[in-house]
């Protein structure tokens, strides 16, 4: 079975500007009913058997940290009994600033959390403001300093660029701040602008403007200086890490392994078979209620489209995708899979072939989107 479990929390203070996830706003009537609703899809999960103890667990939404103190006791307090949980398990949980106090944050390390991912998205308060964050910078900085006072050492930083009014200069200003709070991961996300968000609308309208893509290459640029120096190594496409701080559920997800999933809108994976709840909290804490399953859409992918979306994801990472795991795993050889088109793609200088290895080049990681399409 999977030793991996994600729990979704579909609660906001508000929709940012640029959001197309699972998420909603003004919901916090029904933040008690969705925790005793988790806790009845736990033990549903949890009666299939977990024949291995779960290694990671991850809190995502939404905002997580928006649960009230005996709310978050209540839920950890379940997957705890429900579980078994390795223990030198990776627990994490996103937060956003304005939304952790010190109060907050000693329960969330009484709970077993060790690893906390703060959403900040930028440390300047005219593009918080132009993407809809409702923290300043400086409560960004507080509430990292706040979580190192309280005794987390595992922490990441999320930051977003490609921001509408960004220049090479400012996401510079960005990843400095970020570095200068002493924190062992960043996640560094590029802008995309999803259909129907306000930030598309503020586009179409004229009232911001994207930076082009010479600025954006700039951006890319000073990352991978600015990291270098820092010691920070690039294990996956937007995430970098100090030696032995990797987001273990991530990797797992990125190497196409099994996990559980729990909660509104959630996609769990497992044996091959990909399984979405239903995403509407409200009906999904109904169907619990009355005992209904919540499962919304089922996927049992082919032999052969596993072994490709394996290969896919894999290339998110770094170190790429291990030809004799993916021939151990699926029986299938990676040459006779893909024929002509890795050759191609290694001597457009975009795959890199090891000998027992294949993995996106620099350029390839710029260009990962067109990679990918192929491959698929």
């Amino acid at each position: 079975m999977s030793s991996s479990l994600y729990i979704h929390i579909p609660f906001c203070v508000a929709k940012c500007n640029y959001c197309s996830f699972n998420s909603y706003a003004g919901l916090e009537r029904l933040q008690e009913r969705y925790v005793d609703a988790l806790a009845v899809e736990c033990t549903q999960v949890a009666s299939g058997g977990q024949e291995t103890p779960l290694e990671t667990v991850f809190l995502g939404g939404g905002t997580p940290s928006l649960l009230s103190n005996e709310q978050l006791k209540r839920l950890f307090g379940g997957i705890s009994a429900e579980f078994e949980i390795a223990k030198d398990a990776e627990i994490s949980i996103e937060a956003n600033p304005g939304t952790i106090d010190t109060e907050k944050l000693d329960t969330l390390r009484q709970c077993g959390v060790n690893r906390l991912s703060i959403g900040v998205q930028s440390f300047n308060d005219k593009e918080l403001r132009i993407i809809g964050r409702i923290h300043s910078a400086e409560e960004a900085r507080t509430a990292v300093a706040n979580a190192q006072a309280v005794g987390f050492n595992n922490l990441s930083v999320d930051l977003m660029y490609g921001l509408p009014g960004q220049t090479a200069k400012s996401w510079q200003q960005n990843l400095t701040a970020a570095l200068s709070l002493s924190v062992q991961h960043l996640s560094l996300y590029q802008l995309t602008i999803e259909e129907a968000t306000p930030l598309e609308g503020m586009i179409q309208d004229g009232r911001v403007h994207l930076p082009d893509e010479d600025a954006v290459a700039d951006m890319d640029a000073i990352t991978a200086s600015l990291l270098e120096k820092r010691q920070f190594m690039q294990y996956e496409i937007s995430n970098y890490a100090e030696k032995n701080y990797q987001c273990r559920h991530n990797v797992n997800y990125w190497n196409n392994r099994d996990y559980h999933a729990l909660g509104a809108g959630a996609v769990s994976y497992l044996h091959g078979k990909r399984v979405k709840n239903i995403a509407d909290p409200s009906h999904y804490c109904a169907l619990l209620e009355a005992g209904q399953p919540v499962h919304a859409e089922e996927e049992c992918l082919q032999h052969e489209a596993s072994f490709r979306e394996t290969v896919i994801m894999g290339l998110r990472m770094n170190k790429g995708v291990c030809t004799d795991d993916l021939q151990a795993r699926y029986g299938l050889d990676f040459e006779q899979v893909y024929g002509g088109i890795v050759q191609d793609l290694c001597s457009r200088n975009l795959l890199e072939r090891g000998k027992k290895s294949v993995y996106l080049t620099a350029k390839g990681r710029t260009f990962a989107n067109l990679v990918m399409a192929e491959l698929v």
